[in-house]
């Protein structure tokens, strides 16, 4: 009677969705304390308030109304100008497109650029959520292995196939943290040109950047400046302590090939999928604040006090250069036996399974200081279970 793929879908909730609806039923039935929720990226730290500012301005205006489809031209041509500003990138407010967050960014790019049996290349572990989008463009997700969770360049030459139309990157990365360097990139950038030789038309270079400016050391690294054929994808929901408000962009690199007809793709892509016209409050809000951050002093406490504790007690991570994660390893190799001992104890961490590797668990640290002081009696007595 229904679509049952949809079906499916709706009631196998993501692992991180379900350990937070379980964390927020747990809290109100028994209160805040009831749990440690370390489960979704929902940060805790207020908006700057150069945001606030600008969202009051913005309201008192009144200025309501539908935009053109790809977005106000202000707000876009504001975009291209930053991206010329921090980047050194001649974009094109014509190639910028405003979305409803960094879901729809890809949604709606995966349905633009992908063909049926397209395969993209993502280096593992990755965010859950992309291998649904690209099962709706009809795509396939081909996972890739890192090594210490960095690019594994040999790892990824290997996997391309005449069906490979793009690679996928996210850096500051969820759910390692990891941030790649400029090395990184440039071996990828050659990497992907030695195959585009090969090819009549060239590989996608995808860069979804939720978390573009929570870094820990040197800034994140825009791979327009070093592969054509880019397309990035961001959403002010991290940077800016937005999350649930959905506002993003879309810009494809002026130097992409057919770059203006992959542009006429995206804004069809928008419209088949109903995600015409990005809230304009929001967009005049967020394009008054780009390049700027939240607090992130916050997190990078956060980090340190949850990394020097977790240290101390025998547990180890993945380097945690950058976004609100720590990508824990399991006390045993079955990740989600070890989420459940944990959840067990009131501690809400998300097994590695559904990030397409095992033994790990992801902590999202975005959370109130005194929810991290909290935890660590739970995490001490977590390890001395495993040590018993």
């Amino acid at each position: 009677m229904f679509n049952e793929s949809m079906v499916k879908r709706g009631t196998e909730r993501s692992v991180i969705r379900e350990l937070f609806e379980y964390g927020n039923a747990r809290k109100a039935e028994l209160g805040e304390e009831a749990v440690c929720d370390f489960s979704i990226g929902n940060p805790s730290v207020p908006p700057p308030p150069e945001f606030a500012a600008a969202l009051r301005e913005v309201t008192e205006r009144g200025e309501h109304g539908y935009s053109s489809a790809a977005g106000l031209p202000e707000v876009r041509a504001a975009v291209a100008e930053y991206f010329r500003t921090a980047f050194g990138i001649p974009m094109s407010a014509s190639l910028v497109y405003m979305t409803c967050g960094a879901a729809a960014s890809l949604v709606i790019l995966f349905s633009a650029a992908l063909r049926e049996g397209d395969e993209v290349l993502v280096p593992a572990p990755y965010f859950p959520e992309y291998a649904v989008f690209l099962e709706q463009a009809g795509a396939k997700l081909v996972p890739v292995p890192t090594k210490d969770f960095r690019l594994d360049l040999s790892a990824l030459r290997a996997a391309v196939t005449d069906r490979t139309r793009a690679v996928l990157i996210n850096s500051p990365n969820n759910p390692t943290g990891v941030v790649y360097t400029a090395e990184e990139l440039r071996g990828l950038a050659r990497l992907l040109e030695e195959e585009d030789r090969k090819k009549a038309d060239p590989i996608l270079l995808i860069s979804d950047e939720p978390y573009r400016e929570i870094v820990y050391g040197a800034p994140s690294v825009c791979p327009m400046t070093v592969y054509p054929d880019t397309v990035v994808l961001y959403s002010f929901s991290k940077s800016l302590s937005l999350a649930g408000e959905r506002i993003g962009y879309i810009a494809v690199s002026p130097a992409c090939k057919d770059a203006a007809t992959l542009f006429d793709a995206v804004c069809g892509a928008g419209r088949y999928h109903g995600y015409i016209c990005a809230p304009v409050t929001f967009q005049r809000a967020a394009a008054a604040c780009l390049g700027r951050s939240a607090d992130v002093s916050v997190y990078r406490a956060n980090r340190d006090l949850l990394m020097g504790a977790l240290s101390d007690m025998g547990y180890s991570f993945a380097p945690a250069e950058g976004a609100f994660y720590l990508f824990m390893k399991a006390l045993e190799e079955d990740d989600e036996a070890f989420s459940e001992r944990a959840k067990s104890l009131g501690l809400l961490l998300v097994p590695s399974k559904s990030f397409g590797c095992r033994g790990y668990v992801r902590v999202s640290y975005c959370v109130p200081r005194e929810v991290i002081e909290r935890s660590l009696p739970l995490f001490r007595a977590l390890m001395a279970a495993y040590r018993a």
